[in-house]
């Protein structure tokens, strides 16, 4: 099975059991750190869908503590998930308020927010754990508190059929957040407008940039990347991106980028593309269907066209805000909200070229008064 058909499989057979891999969070997490030290100082991070036994976000967050500052850190677990059905938390059987008859119906909650072990500093060593009165699901009335008293919610949400309840749930609480998604997800009607909008915006990477996640023993090792690293099984997937509306500088660097007339002179990338697929290297090939121009690869965008262009998803990595607007997307046929810029066609959704239509495009423009390079 292909890799970026990993999570497609998960979604089907409704599986959650991605672990995220410590230093894929690092990584992440480093770029906002880098952009402001300050962004978690003083702050109190919850890390929902977690288990501080088998999850890293509670690790890494918990071995940072004291240098980002942070006030506090929540971390609650699902009674039903992985970790907890086939074994026991460490965490669980160490505590003095452990009870067995409470393990496989009760989540859990974990707090880090002092010195317990008096070693003079806070660490995981200090986590304190408790039952919650429910299962621990994220809709949970108890859930819901903990995230209305947060300032950040961080995680790696379900995979599964939950995942637009899961980001209804994020959105309506008004807190800044980071949390991973499959790039399918990118033009789901509840989640596109708030990336048209500037309400939130993709991490520092997609594709590889997240390089694996462990699942258990029975997952079957799926794509030429999937491998066993010190005993853990991890599958690679090229299909995930992090969400989220925490400022990066990434997001501040303007594309460079040749002009229209460059573009067709010295672009090899584009100039065989063009000849490849639309027969036709000497210009950009217009929409039948929309009023814009089909623009193949992030790269090959001109600086100095006005009008409205179709990029791939992908676009969104580099993606400047005071650069470009973005107009809408044209998958399923714009939900009615490209009237404006459509053509008399037969066809209502993917742009088309030469009578073929292509993959789902991003409409986007230049922003007005934007200087070409």
């Amino acid at each position: 099975m292909p890799r970026q058909d990993v999570l497609s499989s998960a979604k089907t057979a409704n599986r959650n059991e991605f672990y995220t891999q410590y230093e894929d969070i690092e990584k992440e997490v480093n770029a906002y750190v880098d952009f402001n030290p300050d962004v978690f100082r003083d702050k109190v991070i919850l890390l929902p869908c977690d288990d501080p036994e088998w999850s890293n976000f509670t690790k890494y967050f918990a071995a940072n503590f004291e240098r980002f500052g942070i006030k506090k850190l929540v971390s609650t677990s699902y009674a039903k998930g992985w970790a907890n059905v086939h074994q026991l938390s460490l965490f669980e059987t160490a505590s003095p308020i452990y009870d067995e008859r409470l393990h496989e119906q009760h989540g859990r909650k974990y707090v880090l927010e002092r010195d317990v072990d008096g070693s003079g500093r806070i660490d995981h060593k200090d986590l304190e754990f408790e039952y919650l009165e429910g299962d621990g699901d994220f809709r949970s009335a108890e859930v819901t508190k903990l995230r209305d008293e947060a300032d950040f919610i961080i995680t790696n949400p379900p995979f599964n059929t939950l995942f637009s309840e899961f980001f209804s749930w994020v959105i309506e609480s008004g807190k800044q957040f980071l949390f991973i998604a499959s790039i399918n997800s990118i033009t789901y009607k509840d989640v596109f407008p708030y990336l048209k909008e500037n309400k939130m915006w993709l991490g520092t990477g997609m594709g590889r940039w997240i390089s694996g996640f462990i699942v258990p023993s029975d997952y079957e090792l799926y794509g030429t990347e999937a491998r066993v690293e010190n005993g853990k099984r991890i599958v690679a997937t090229n299909s995930c991106l992090w969400y989220t509306n925490i400022d990066h500088g990434k997001r501040h660097e303007p594309l460079q980028l040749m002009t229209m007339a460059d573009n067709l002179k010295y672009n090899k990338t584009l100039i065989k593309r063009l000849e490849k697929k639309f027969g036709d290297s000497t210009k950009y090939p217009k929409y039948e269907n929309y009023d814009a121009i089909e623009v193949p690869f992030t790269e090959a965008i001109p600086s100095d066209y006005d009008g409205i262009m179709g990029v791939p998803v992908s676009f969104l990595d580099k993606y400047n805000p005071e650069q470009f607007e973005i107009v809408w997307t044209t998958d399923r046929g714009g939900d009615g909200r490209l009237e404006g810029i459509k053509l008399p066609h037969t066809r209502f959704d993917a742009p088309v070229v030469k009578g073929e239509g292509q993959y789902k495009r991003i409409l986007i423009r230049r922003k007005k008064g934007y200087c070409c390079e």
